[in-house]
């Protein structure tokens, strides 16, 4: 994978944190999305699991299927 850098002043930084930080994303992730312009975050909602029966937080049916790229990226910023 690439990596990209570029500086912000202070001020720049703590409003991408904070707009990251309100999305539940990573700054890497947040500034993907607006770059890319794939600010989706995909659908999420309460389903039914079909092996115990409980109700979960999971995809509802229109959504994309998770990846294991897409995995990679969503940990990519994890230490």
């Amino acid at each position: 994978m690439k990596t990209i850098s570029f500086k912000v002043s202070e001020d720049e930084a703590k409003i991408i944190q904070y707009r990251a930080r309100i999305e539940h994303l990573s700054v890497s992730e947040y500034l993907r999305r607006k770059a890319t312009g794939h600010e989706e975050s995909g659908p999420v909602g309460r389903v039914r699991c079909e092996f115990t029966g409980a109700e979960i937080f999971g995809p509802l049916d229109d959504a994309t299927p998770l990846t294991t790229e897409r995995v990679r990226e969503l940990l990519s910023d994890f230490p």
